[in-house]
């Protein structure tokens, strides 16, 4: 009886390791009666192979089985979290990442358990599907003839099934070839990695304004303090069509308002960011080079080059150049090596005594004012660029600060009484909860960023202010990557420089704003703001 049931343990999970990769994220019974066709090969191959080679083979399709049934997990969780499937090359770097992501939001014993549950599922996948077909093999060498006509029908019926059509639900054809198609994807992918690799590498070379002379760049900017401020998540589901969008539209016509009372111009439209739901360093890295970062191996190819970044192209026309990034606790060489800051700010470099609020180590409010302190409030001092980070509308998007008069942030002392006030992570439990949380963190972002310029009003501040990509689903609307993006300035000499662009005024992007692609930035930048009539490469 054991012995029975041990089979009919191993048939099933064999079964529904094969039909599992083809299955969404809405699964349903009906996922798991399909017929897959793997199964019948491996049945006709194990009863045709000599004794001697059965176990091996068993093996080696258990092993690859249960890879197949990782790679099918990892690319749910990624088109869930990113819109796209797992890159097999370069994406398991972002695997330690997430779990600290995760822990931001459930607390780190949470996510320690799922991470260490997650390592324990992959190892008895391993384990178990190879023994799993071995016993299969036992069972149909034992029983050879009774195993062919087995395999004889199964192949009719799948024949037919496949030929009709026939779905048991209308996102699973009866005739299954999951495992199959989840194999040949993967195998494409690296392919596809390898070709990709020499393509972009020839893009990275290839750079109109290379050898463009400092004195000629951004000649349309000179004395300004120029801040690239991203907003966290700040995505176009925030601006519009969604049960959100009517607070953060509001938040922006304010701004809007109090701004132009300030004497400070805006205008906004989209670009498309290079990543979705998350991995902000790839928009980072798309919008500052000019080229398209859509992937891990792509950023790892553009850190070993010496692609001109926004932030090299004001370093070489006289500008001092600074990152603020409030949510690193540890050295960020790539900060040097591939944008060529100046100077590097983190959590540990800004005076902060203040609470945490889940990811954010700090609100945005303080990150602003303190970059005030440390750089714009000094005297004798050149231009400044600057790259500032705003992270309070990371997820898990609760617990959020509230504004403070800005002559009390002191230490940021002030928050400490905030986080115990707000909804803790882990009680959030409804997508909708999620939305709307999601919506008052970017009002609150936005609402930091336009006190700050108008409680400090620099007649030489110039501000380019976008988001890094949309949220992760479902809190996002739709598949859309565009994220709002604005440029604002005090003096209209620059605003003369963009009125080309045709961006719509004030601070929010209509549906008729024109919509880039992220990396065509940079150099739309670099030439409304370079020499008028010089040579750009």
């Amino acid at each position: 009886m054991l012995s029975v049931l041990l089979t009919v343990v191993a048939a099933l999970a064999v079964w529904a390791a094969l039909v599992a990769p083809g299955v969404g994220r809405h699964v349903s019974g009906a996922d798991f009666v399909r017929l897959p066709v793997e199964a019948v090969v491996f049945a006709a191959l194990v009863v045709a192979l000599p004794p001697r080679w059965r176990r091996w083979v068993a093996v080696a399709f258990g092993l690859v089985l249960a890879l197949l049934l990782v790679a099918a997990a990892l690319d749910l969780g990624f088109e869930t979290f990113l819109n796209r499937p797992f890159d097999p090359v370069g994406d398991w770097q972002y695997l330690v990442p997430a779990v600290g992501v995760l822990g931001d939001s459930t607390g780190q014993a949470a996510a320690v358990a799922v991470a260490v549950g997650a390592c324990v599922a992959v190892v008895a996948a391993l384990v178990l599907l190879p023994l799993a077909a071995v016993r299969l093999t036992g069972v149909a060498s034992r029983h050879r003839t009774a195993t062919l006509r087995a395999v004889g029908v199964a192949a009719a019926v799948w024949a037919l099934l496949a030929v009709t059509g026939a779905r048991l639900a209308p996102a699973a054809p009866a005739a299954s070839v999951s495992a199959s198609t989840t194999a040949y994807d993967e195998v494409s992918r690296v392919s596809a990695d390898v070709a990709d690799t020499r393509r972009f590498a020839h893009q990275i070379r290839t750079d109109r304004f290379a050898d463009v002379p400092g004195d000629q760049l951004l000649t349309g900017l000179r004395g300004k303090d120029v801040l690239v401020v991203f907003v966290e998540s700040y995505g176009r589901t925030a601006v519009e069509g969604s049960s959100i969008s009517p607070g953060v539209d509001a938040v922006l016509a304010s701004g809007t308002q109090r701004l132009d009372a300030a004497g400070f111009a805006s205008e906004s439209a989209w670009l498309t960011s290079s990543t979705f739901g998350g991995v902000s360093w790839l928009a980072h890295s798309t919008l500052q080079s000019g080229v398209w970062v859509d992937s891990a191996r792509r950023y790892q190819q553009l850190l070993a080059s010496d692609r001109l970044t926004l932030t090299r192209a004001f370093g070489e026309a006289g500008w001092r150049t600074v990152t603020d990034i409030p949510s690193d606790n540890r050295d960020w060489p790539q900060g040097r090596r591939l944008y060529g800051f100046d100077q590097l700010y983190d959590s540990r470099d800004v005076g902060y005594q203040g609470p945490r609020f889940s990811y954010a180590t700090m609100p945005d409010q303080y990150v602003l004012d303190a970059f005030r302190r440390l750089e714009l409030a000094r005297t004798d001092r050149t231009p400044v660029m600057a790259e500032i980070d705003l992270v309070s509308s990371h997820t898990p998007w609760t617990p959020l600060p509230r504004m403070v008069p800005w002559d009390q942030l002191g230490d940021g002392s002030v928050f400490d009484a905030m986080p115990a006030a707000g909804v803790s992570p882990s009680l959030v439990t409804s997508d909708d909860e999620r939305r709307d949380l999601y919506g008052r963190s970017i009002e609150y972002s936005l609402t930091a960023l336009t006190s700050f310029v108008e409680t400090y009003p620099d007649p030489d501040l110039v501000l380019v202010v976008l988001g890094d990509h949309q949220p992760h689903h479902p809190v996002s609307v739709g598949p859309n990557h565009d994220v709002p993006i604005s440029v604002i300035a005090h003096d209209p000499a620059v605003m003369d420089r963009i009125a080309g662009w045709g961006w719509v005024p004030g601070l929010r992007p209509t549906a008729a704003a024109p919509v880039w692609r992220m990396d065509a930035f940079r150099d739309r930048f670099l030439t409304a703001f370079g020499q008028r009539g010089a040579p750009t490469g």
